[in-house]
């Protein structure tokens, strides 16, 4: 069966973790967004390449078991193997299985699991430009963070999500129970102190599922606190240029129409459109001569940008998910960026979505909207056993808070202020 492909010695980091001498810090594993931590794919018989090109081009880096890096790697750059990149990536939804798989003939896996290893940078190559959490992580271990004894990282494939209730979901499933298995075994190695959760972007809303799917004495048991940055609750607006038009991501040369189906396909995608819980039923999103949009009315847009397959997976699968923002009753603390314009609305000239459309701004951090952002303010308002801490920082973006100065002594104090609160109460 074509998909994830369990990596058995993902967990041996952990598995084998020092547990000689606890670390006077609780432990602390991170959980990357969306794109934050390194691909892995192998090619098989079954792999039918669209062109010649795809089929001759195989990177020089694979190993002796023909894995090599898909995510990220230089040569998407370049439209001939863009084309190649896009459909190794591809998610197809089977609708007899209700569930998402890879394409035929790709096998893909997230390295080291249980490491940080595969989010400091997403080619190690080329560190200075594909740097993603090693600044995080570098002002980590300055207070005191060891990698592999008391500092842990969840990578995953990130073009899966989850599944509402009654609905199989083979990989986002699969990962939960990876990640549940890291923090007890973090706490275990740790003395048996509870964990720190710390998330970017997506990995907030996986994060929250797994406290949410697991029963209170667990949470109580095994997490101290959840530190989500710039967590999209209630997903983002600049998501809808996704499936209409493409995203580049910011990444040069790249075509947006050439990797716009591959990125309709992502099923984390799709979990990332506007909740009309959040951005409510009437706010136009999307506009064009013959229709306006609002969050409300996702089914009717994916049909009508020519993306008919995601409507069924989206209702039933997705949908009731995005509902499901349950206040876990253990500390959450969001961190935020503001002050950087933000897609609040498209306009489209013509019927065609291949056009790039005129883009109203507003508030946010430059990916996630700002009622997005703040979501769980108002949701929690009325929650008496949820403690919830909203930290924003001006003129910080998605991408920058990893690794912007200020954003980053901001981070480290709140890490710094949970541990000395725990500290004071063990004393």
């Amino acid at each position: 069966m074509n998909g994830f492909v369990l990596e058995v010695g993902a967990l041996i980091i952990v598995m084998f973790c020092t547990c000689q001498a606890a670390s006077k810090l609780h432990p602390l594993v991170l959980v990357p967004g969306n794109g934050g931590n390194q691909i892995q794919a192998r090619l098989t018989s079954d792999y039918k390449p669209s062109s010649l090109i795809c089929k001759r081009w195989y990177p020089t880096s694979k190993d002796k078991n023909g894995w090599f890096r898909l995510w990220f790697e230089p040569s998407v750059l370049f439209a001939p193997f863009t084309k190649c990149f896009a459909e190794r990536m591809m998610l197809y939804y089977h609708p007899d299985l209700d569930d998402f798989y890879n394409a035929p003939g790709v096998e893909t896996r997230a390295p080291n699991f249980g490491s940080t290893q595969s989010l400091l940078y997403l080619d190690p190559n080329l560190k200075h430009v594909t740097t993603y959490m090693a600044p995080l992580v570098e002002s980590l271990e300055g207070i005191g963070y060891v990698a592999g004894d008391s500092l842990f990282g969840a990578p995953y494939d990130f073009r899966y999500g989850l599944a509402a209730e009654g609905h199989p979901s083979h990989v986002g499933s699969k990962f939960l129970q990876d990640l549940k298995a890291l923090v007890e075994k973090a706490s275990t190695c740790n003395g048996g102190k509870p964990v720190i959760l710390l998330s970017h972007s997506l990995g907030g809303l996986f994060v929250l599922q797994l406290l949410n799917r697991n029963p209170l004495s667990w949470r109580k048991k095994f997490i101290q606190h959840f530190v989500a940055l710039s967590a999209p609750w209630g997903g983002t607006v600049e998501q809808m240029l996704t499936f209409a038009s493409g995203n580049t991501l910011g990444v040069p040369l790249v075509d947006p129409l050439i990797v716009r189906q591959e990125q309709r396909s992502s099923e984390s995608n799709l979990w990332l459109l506007p909740s009309s819980k959040i951005f409510g039923c009437q706010n136009p999103l999307v506009i064009t001569p013959n229709a306006t949009y609002s969050a409300a009315d996702i089914p009717k847009f994916l049909y009508d940008i020519g993306f008919p397959q995601g409507v069924h997976p989206f209702e039933t699968r997705i949908l009731p998910l995005m509902e499901e923002l349950i206040a876990p009753e253990v500390p959450v603390t969001c961190i935020i960026g503001s002050g950087v314009r933000t897609t609040e609305a498209l306009f489209y000239k013509t019927s065609s979505f291949d056009e790039r459309p005129d883009v109203v701004y507003g508030a946010g951090d430059g990916t996630v909207n700002m009622v997005s952002l703040l979501a769980l303010e108002s949701l929690w308002a009325d929650k008496k056993n949820q403690s919830l801490n909203v930290i924003s920082i001006d003129d910080v973006s998605h991408k920058s808070i990893l690794k912007d100065h200020i954003a980053l002594e901001r981070i480290i104090g709140q890490i710094s202020e949970i541990n000395s609160q725990i500290r004071s109460k063990v004393m």
